[in-house]
């Protein structure tokens, strides 16, 4: 079983929509759950977000996490937007650094690239956002198996 936990800033944007992409793949050996190293507990995905992953057909009732040792300690895959969320989460849990990884570090082995933030930006951001998340969570999924 594969617990994987998307992390990003706020929970609000990227990390929500790589939750919402991959838990639409329903697979069986795979739960998943997201969080914001910045987060405020219990906020709606942007409007934004909600209406890219709609476009797909994919359902979302996303309400954001603040990142807590609990939810690092139920992973077994940790992934990050950015490499300063990576940084950010060894640096204050370093029992995490076998198990945390930028989402393209472990997707394609680029260490220095991060997911685009579309914070902020139009619904065409978004959908180039969701664009690389699904390749890159199907990326992971190749990996993975």
């Amino acid at each position: 079983m594969y617990r994987v936990l998307f992390v990003c800033t706020g929970n609000t944007c990227r990390s929500p929509m790589a939750e919402a992409i991959l838990k639409n793949k329903k697979l069986k050996n795979v739960e998943v759950k997201s969080a914001g190293v910045y987060a405020m507990d219990g906020g709606k995905a942007s409007f934004q977000a909600q209406e890219v992953l709609a476009e797909k057909g994919i359902e979302n009732d996303h309400a954001s996490s603040m990142l807590t040792k609990e939810l690092l300690d139920w992973a077994t895959h940790i992934f990050t937007m950015t490499n300063g969320h990576k940084n950010a989460i060894v640096a204050q849990f370093p029992s995490t650094i076998e198990k945390t990884f930028t989402l393209k570090e472990f997707a394609i082995e680029d260490k220095s690239g991060d997911v685009i933030d579309p914070f902020g930006g139009s619904v065409e951001h978004y959908r180039k956002t969701f664009q690389e998340l699904d390749y890159l969570i199907q990326s992971i999924l190749n990996k993975l198996d």
